[in-house]
């Protein structure tokens, strides 16, 4: 069984691998299936989470440095209190090192200071060990009034999401072809931006559910269906594309780190976008129905991607 404290999970095999452990724990889990997890009985309600980049799986050190992989890993996690709406307290890390990065650790640490200082954090403590690969596992914590959480759309609510998508699978496409991509998708890539303020700028006016998008625009829309049990509609057309990047980079690509929100309302995009400098965009809407994301262009239904999925066969 699973914990009856635990939301539905979206499709894959990952999320299979999820639920197998979900199975074997029973009541022994609870709040699993969000971002983060809320920590009842916490002061100001208490929000956790933990990421992992591990080498050759998020990252390439032929494609970044050091301080990158440290900025990078960090921005990853920090982006799940985002997803909640939460402001961090801090973070928490867990360094595998190689012994021929012991000479650059100093960079990553550089980096990992990078991102903790322009969110406004610290950091709280960690811990380093010795290994074949390169890895930082970041625990992130933070505090909010109202998490937003994945299960709390609604039929009717209004569908946005922030900044432009696709610079990122661009980028990473020229990576994997041997080519430097464009500076602004190469920063994209490398220097993700976590949505932290505005998440709560979001949170304050009325959004019911959130994700950030790490598995690709889609695929992350199934996670909310899926955790809400509705039908999350998505206007291809809609999409906000960065520069460079195509409209399937933006449906389909990850690592995105923007936020995919519902709204039962409409929200003031000009206003968004002239205090924090990032487009708001709607692009779709929640409706009763089989949970799922459906994609169309022009009115015309079309095949959706899927999401990104570590254990899905490539």
């Amino acid at each position: 069984m699973k914990s009856s404290d635990s939301i539905s999970l979206g499709p894959g095999a990952e999320f299979d691998i999820v639920r197998r452990m979900l199975a074997r724990w029973g009541s022994l889990a609870k709040g699993i299936g969000d971002d983060a997890v809320v920590l009842p009985g916490a002061p100001g309600r208490m929000v956790v989470s933990t990421d992992a980049s591990v080498e050759d799986v998020h990252f390439r050190r032929d494609w970044m440095s050091h301080a990158e992989i440290g900025y990078r890993a960090t921005a990853a996690a920090l982006s799940d209190l985002a997803a909640m709406g939460a402001e961090p307290v801090g973070v928490l890390l867990a360094l595998t090192l190689p012994e021929r990065d012991v000479a650059r650790v100093e960079e990553i640490a550089d980096g990992i200071g990078d991102c903790v200082g322009s969110c406004g954090t610290v950091v709280l403590g960690g811990d380093v060990t010795r290994g074949e690969k390169l890895a930082l596992a970041v625990t992130v914590l933070g505090t909010a009034q109202e998490p937003l959480l994945r299960s709390a759309a609604r039929p009717g609510d209004r569908v946005y999401v922030t900044g432009r998508l696709g610079g990122a699978s661009a980028a990473l496409r020229e990576l994997q072809a041997g080519r430097e991509p464009a500076g602004k998708s190469r920063a994209r890539f490398v220097r993700p931006v976590p949505r932290l303020r505005e998440s709560r700028w979001l949170a304050d006016h009325g959004c019911t559910a959130a994700i950030d998008i790490s598995d690709g625009l889609v695929g992350d829309a199934r996670h909310i269906a899926a955790a809400s049990g509705v039908a999350v509609h998505l206007r291809q057309e809609s999409v906000p594309v960065f520069d460079g990047a195509t409209g399937r980079d933006a449906v389909a690509g990850g690592e995105e780190y923007e936020l995919l929100v519902t709204c039962a309302g409409p929200l003031d995009v000009a206003a968004f976008e002239k205090r924090f400098g990032v487009p708001l965009t709607e692009i779709g809407g929640v409706a009763a129905g089989e949970p799922d994301a459906i994609l169309t262009n022009d009115g015309t239904r079309v095949a959706a991607p899927a999401g990104y999925d570590h254990f899905s066969a490539s």
